[in-house]
């Protein structure tokens, strides 16, 4: 039985591996997970939530690591299993650290690397940041490739990358939310009682990404202040990120308004319950510009550039970068104008169907076996 090592190390990758590791399962490779623990409290709830019990456990997650810190434990520790370990391909997904490091570690060790969620690009090596430039090495690295749309497989191929290796998929993120709203109906809406959100208009803010930290967060709170201030029976619910860069910004500017619910970060099953209530999504995040279309909640982007230029083409998401005019007159026309509210809701979700892991199983079973 041919052996897959699937590396990741942060809940979105945890989350768009879990289907694929469902799916390898129950087919003839035998799945072996590697998780790097980039983020640790992070990850484990999504592991926990999916019943998935790593094989190996790096657990290297430190307090304000550097990048080349993390980069080089993560290649040292990653290398010692696989000097351990025979395996016939290495799974990596997405843009992390850990995913540049994994197919690197793999290459290395002349395993072939196939990537899942390849081929997004802002064409901007500095955002967001290191995240484009570790999509970009882990694109060179890899042999074979799953790109989520038709704009990130031509990305591909612009790239040189043969067009037999690759295969578009459609993003495992829907498969993971589909199973979630499928079989936790009935959670999510406990959750949303217990969190006093059942009766409440309210949008959900989330920002974490680096090229976010300093002035450009603390305009993004001052227009959630503005939201607040105009709009009186609205909330908003921010999750907010554990790193002390985040949290300082974040609690400095709305800890003393009423209607701001400032959350720790909610493991996976709450957050889509959140997502799955709110009117509108405010976001820098990459994963919520898939995961809120599919609920068919509008999505504006607190970011200059996106590597999902298919959101903003289908009119699912919009980019309102981090200016506190454009974030509060967007938002507020979402809150007001029915037909431009509905035309976003409404949008086709150009991410996927649901089916992003049968396809990536049988690829694999032509290619390997």
């Amino acid at each position: 039985m041919e052996k897959i090592a699937m590396i990741f190390g942060t809940r979105p990758e945890a989350i768009k591996m879990a289907p694929v590791y469902q799916a390898l399962a129950k087919s003839n490779f035998k799945p072996i997970i590697i998780a790097t623990a980039q983020h640790r409290e992070m990850l484990d709830q999504v592991l926990k939530l999916f019943k998935i019990s790593p094989d190996y456990d790096l657990n290297i997650m430190r307090d304000k690591q550097s990048l080349s810190d993390l980069t080089s434990r993560l290649i040292s520790s990653i290398d010692r299993v696989f000097k351990k370990e025979q395996f016939d391909a290495t799974l990596v997904q997405g843009d992390t650290t850990s995913t540049f490091a994994g197919a690197l570690v793999a290459f290395y060790n002349k395993c072939p690397v196939a990537h899942i969620e390849a081929g997004l690009r802002t064409k901007n090596v500095y955002n967001p940041f290191p995240e484009e430039i570790n999509r970009r090495l882990s694109s060179s690295l890899a042999n074979y490739h799953f790109p989520p749309t038709k704009k990130a497989k031509n990305n591909l191929i612009n790239e040189g990358i043969p067009d037999e290796n690759i295969v578009i998929t459609g993003n495992t993120v829907i498969d993971a939310l589909k199973w979630v709203v499928n079989n936790k109906n009935y959670d999510m809406k406990r959750i949303r009682k217990e969190l006093d959100l059942f009766d409440k208009k309210y949008i959900l803010l989330t920002t974490h990404r680096r090229e976010s930290w300093g002035e450009p967060m603390r305009n993004i709170m001052k227009a959630a202040r503005e939201l607040l201030d105009k709009e009186k029976d609205l909330h908003i619910v921010f999750p907010v990120h554990l790193n002390p860069a985040v949290r300082e910004i974040v609690f400095e500017e709305l800890k003393e308004e009423k209607r701001a619910i400032l959350l720790d970060p909610l493991d996976y099953l709450p957050f889509v319950a959140v997502m799955e209530g709110s009117k509108i999504i405010l976001t820098d995040s990459g994963g919520i510009q898939e995961e809120g279309p599919a609920l068919g909640k509008p999505v504006l982007v607190l970011r200059e550039t996106t590597e999902r230029p298919e959101a903003i083409e289908s009119g699912t998401a919009k980019l309102v970068g981090t200016s506190i005019e454009r974030i509060v007159n967007e938002a507020l026309t979402l809150l007001h104008d029915e037909g431009k509210y509905k035309q976003m809701a409404k949008a086709t979700n150009p991410f996927g169907d649901g089916k992003a892991a049968k396809r990536i199983i049988e690829f694999l079973q032509k290619k390997i076996n």
